[in-house]
């Protein structure tokens, strides 16, 4: 959320993933996405960075969260390229089903 102050100077938190639009001609109007309109005293450039920030902060957060792979002692899994059921149809070995497939260069 983020913290704007209305022209009474009184002060709320929106939440900025729902802002569809911002004007501001004379003063700012935060457009929602379900239609409600909000006059704020700051700019369009500082609700512009109170999201820039408010985002980098969420970005931070979920970055040091634990997660799956930190409860895991065995560490995450490396991700591979999932073979299709018609490749290798001849091939029936079972230690190779969940083997990466290398790469290979495009024909040009």
């Amino acid at each position: 959320m983020i913290v704007v102050t209305r022209l009474n100077e009184s002060q709320f938190a929106v939440n900025p993933d729902l802002i569809e639009r911002i004007h501001e001609n004379p003063d700012t109007t935060l457009v929602m996405v379900d239609g409600a309109k909000y006059i704020v005293t700051e700019s369009l450039g500082e609700v512009v960075d109170l999201i820039a920030d408010y985002r980098a902060r969420i970005i931070s957060l979920a970055r040091f969260m634990p997660g799956p792979a930190d409860e895991d002692p065995a560490g995450p899994r490396p991700l591979g390229i999932v073979r299709d059921a018609g490749d290798d149809a001849g091939s029936s070995d079972a230690t190779d089903a969940g083997a990466p497939v290398p790469l290979r260069p495009r024909n040009t």
